[in-house]
């Protein structure tokens, strides 16, 4: 049975969201046709919660037509069932001076390029909130809620610390989207807590590592750092701050040995062990294709037992980090992690 997530009354979705940065650039090649086609496989499946960005470039371009598509061959009705996510990311170079006038100019072509007459779920992300009007802009996606544009508010990859003004401002922000996994689990713990206490559900990205936690990479030795895909140079990273490769490869042999024992793969135990933490909603899978429906999908159909639990705490317990706030060292544009970020996309066509 497929387990959902409210928002808020009366949003719900799957617990498993369809991510769309794995289309966009420097993922490796993507089949434009058939990854829009896929989609409606998604949906049949019961996956209803597309995520994208204004900075994943053609991503919400290829979910509009997805949905044209659907509202043409199905009707209005099977097309309202599509929640998508998207985020505002105004670019770094310009924080000095974008303000509201720009900032629904980003929603407006959001809408345009998504086919849609509201976008259900705004996930904002400031690069610098000691740069520009940040406050001013986000109580201008308020504005833009008043005016039928966005249904609902979230934030990407903030602390705590910094979502808190917001909602002391009197913003209800519904959702906040960080990296969550069994290599990265900064959001435990503080963060957890906070999201908790002010209704804010945690959306989570990099389950999967960028497909290093997967049975691809069970056994195989060190590759070091050179990688065409950048998911897999961000999450290569994220490994070495977890304890290196020997520790990363114990910790795959405990999921496989898990994986074995309930017939599903080393992502589904993966994904099923983000989804049993405190205050998350979703988790992000980032797909391509469908040619892995099936798979992803298998995570609803088990759960971890004390076994499974004490056998990852067992890895986990050694491990050395990431540590510190969310983001924190992604933040870091002078460190490994920040530089190999892209900081001006939201302007690319």
């Amino acid at each position: 049975m497929i387990e959902t997530t409210s928002l808020r009354p009366g949003y719900e979705f799957a617990r498993i969201v369809k991510g769309g940065w794995q289309l966009a650039g420097d993922h490796g090649p993507v089949d434009r046709a058939r990854a829009i086609a896929d989609m409606e496989q998604f949906l049949d499946a019961g996956i209803t919660a597309f995520d994208c960005a204004d900075i994943y470039v053609g991503v919400e371009e290829m979910i509009g037509e997805f949905i044209r598509s659907v509202r043409r061959n199905r009707g209005s009705e099977a097309a309202d069932k599509i929640k998508v996510h998207t985020k505002l990311v105004p670019d770094y170079d310009r924080l000095a001076t974008v303000g509201p006038a720009d900032i629904e100019a980003i929603v407006d072509r959001s809408l345009r390029r998504l086919n849609l007459q509201q976008l259900p779920l705004v996930q904002f992300y400031w690069w610098d909130l000691e740069q520009g009007r940040p406050y001013e802009v986000l109580s201008c996606l308020k504005d833009l809620q008043t005016k039928g544009k966005i249904r609902y508010l979230g934030v990407n990859n903030w602390r705590e610390a910094a979502m808190a003004p917001f909602v002391e401002a009197g913003l209800d922000l519904v959702s906040t989207q960080v990296q969550y996994s069994l290599l990265d689990t900064r959001p435990a713990g503080v963060f957890s807590d906070w999201c908790a206490q002010n209704g804010v559900k945690i959306l989570c990205y990099g389950t999967l590592a960028g497909g290093f936690l997967t049975e691809r990479w069970l056994g195989v030795d060190d590759p070091g750092h050179q990688f065409s895909n950048r998911s897999l140079v961000k999450y290569r990273l994220i490994i070495d701050e977890f304890g290196g490769w020997t520790l990363f490869q114990e910790l795959l042999q405990a999921l496989n040995a898990i994986a074995g024992r309930h017939g599903v793969t080393i992502g589904a135990v993966a994904s099923r062990w983000a989804l049993d933490q405190p205050q998350v909603g979703a988790v992000i899978i980032g797909a391509r294709t469908a040619d892995r429906l099936a798979e992803t999908m298998a995570i609803f159909d088990f759960s971890l037992d004390r076994q499974d639990v004490a056998a990852l705490e067992t890895v986990l317990g050694r491990r050395q980090g990431p540590t510190g706030a969310v983001y924190a060292l992604e933040g870091d544009r002078s460190g490994p992690h920040g530089r190999i970020m892209k900081y001006n996309l939201g302007g690319v066509q």
